[in-house]
């Protein structure tokens, strides 16, 4: 991005994303970078991982919800900062999901485990397919909500809107203008109209977090890459990896009015198909259940990881 074009610095700083609750936010040395995470306040090596992974325009704190429901029934629980969002290191490069891939499986290792479930929402969902794709060994499970397998990704509800985030420095620019306005308006529009998200103060905090410079051109770079690599030799490698059966089992969570995901793409097909998987609908619930239904949504993983 040229000089000039960059917007003006914001009037806050990282710390107002480190937002306090029955959590604690930590910091660890990652696949070359600072990643920040918050974790439940029983989390030791001795308990299984569940490594929570946020959606495009969101951070760690999507997981509000989710985070003391899953300490208090018996796993370390962690929920990240992807790469470029929020208080992890906002990088020039490495959005390709091969890196988030990568990203994941350093942070697990970091942390001090093995392997981990991993539960992925929109992008984030992305994310866990990847992660298995280019670390297998270090997925014990995968729970994916409103992320279908990236190789049933939904064009056709989503491809327009991925399109036009192609387009160099406009939205970039439509995200900061009027104070972050566009990640409220995007968010409200994909949750269902009936739900009680989202609250002024919610959307408050989604705002200030994607207008942290530069983390809006690093959510976009997430899409860029992956829309530029459907047409490059980075993307056929990237879905020959993806095409290895999927040994772990899967829960897929989706709510039932989601207008960006249909049912059908939530799993993938034969024959990298999981052998063991659970589709669970959420009445009521658009394309952000576990924000729109955080009840529904603790109880499904909870049940499932029993």
């Amino acid at each position: 991005m040229r000089r000039g074009r960059r917007p003006p610095a914001p009037e806050w700083s990282v710390r107002e994303v480190l937002i306090e609750g029955p959590w604690r936010h930590r910091e660890i040395t990652a696949n070359g970078i600072r990643f920040h995470l918050a974790t439940g306040l029983s989390f030791t090596r001795e308990r299984p991982l569940v490594l929570l992974l946020h959606g495009f325009a969101e951070f760690w704190w999507a997981w509000r919800h989710q985070l003391p429901a899953l300490d208090a029934a018996g796993v370390s629980v962690a929920a990240l900062d992807l790469r470029g969002y929020a208080a992890t290191d906002k990088t020039p490069r490495g959005y390709r999901q091969s890196v988030t891939g990568l990203d994941v499986s350093a942070v697990i290792r970091s942390l001090g485990f093995s392997s981990a479930t991993i539960v992925g929402h929109d992008w984030g969902g992305i994310a866990a397919w990847s992660t298995y794709a280019y670390a297998p060994e270090q997925v014990d499970r995968i729970i994916t909500i409103s992320a279908p397998h990236p190789l049933r990704f939904p064009w056709r509800t989503m491809g327009a809107g991925l399109a036009w985030f192609q387009l160099p420095i406009l939205p970039e620019r439509v995200i900061t203008a009027r104070h972050g306005a566009y990640v409220e308006w995007l968010l409200r529009r994909r949750a269902d109209p009936g739900a009680a998200f989202l609250t002024s103060e919610e959307a408050w905090h989604y705002r200030q977090a994607l207008r942290l410079w530069p983390s809006p051109h690093c959510a976009l770079e997430y899409l860029r890459m992956f829309g530029r690599d459907q047409l490059r030799p980075a993307g056929r490698s990237y879905r020959s990896a993806l095409s290895a059966p999927v040994d772990v089992p899967v829960l897929a969570i989706r709510g039932e009015h989601d207008r960006l995901v249909p049912a059908d793409s939530m799993l993938p097909r034969s024959p990298y198909a999981p052998r063991t998987h659970r589709h669970v609908e959420i009445p009521g619930a658009g394309h952000l259940p576990h924000e729109e239904s955080p009840d529904a949504v603790t109880a499904a993983v909870i049940d499932w990881l029993r």
